[in-house]
């Protein structure tokens, strides 16, 4: 059993969907993630793109034939969405530039693709480190979620 969502009602883990379970244990205050781990090269990736702001890599647990993940290289307190400031315009302006030039690169920009940010527990965030995921070489179905 497991708080979910930022209720009191407890949920019971084997009731929840995959992504539902990894959000309600994440730790939004950790701090080292998975892909703190991944842009410093300790754990190893799939990277279709790297400049010095941002990293592209695929999904290990893809949910469409293509699927990206495009995080900043420094988290700093970007952790999600929600808690973006002002001053975090640039690399989140950056972030959607990259996501464009990696569709364009898998050859997503002539069919369509999505871009999507999950943001805290109810919108099933499973990291805290800013990322947008690329979804594409599928149709994609409404409503998503």
């Amino acid at each position: 059993w497991v708080r979910a969502f930022g209720k009191s009602t407890q949920y019971p883990l084997h009731l929840m969907s995959a992504e539902e379970r990894a959000a309600a244990m994440a730790a939004p205050g950790a701090s080292t993630t998975i892909f703190d781990k991944i842009v410093n090269k300790e754990i190893p990736s799939t990277v279709v793109y790297e400049d010095e702001k941002a990293l592209a890599f695929r999904d290990v647990n893809p949910q469409a034939p293509i699927h990206i993940l495009v995080i900043p290289k420094v988290r700093g307190n970007l952790s999600q969405l929600s808690k973006a400031q002002e001053s975090d315009k640039e690399i989140m302006g950056h972030l959607m530039w990259v996501a464009k030039l990696v569709a364009d690169q898998e050859k997503l920009s002539e069919q369509g693709f999505r871009i999507v940010v999950n943001d805290g527990p109810a919108g099933c965030q499973s990291v805290y480190h800013l990322h947008l995921h690329i979804l594409g070489g599928r149709q994609m179905k409404w409503p998503p979620g």
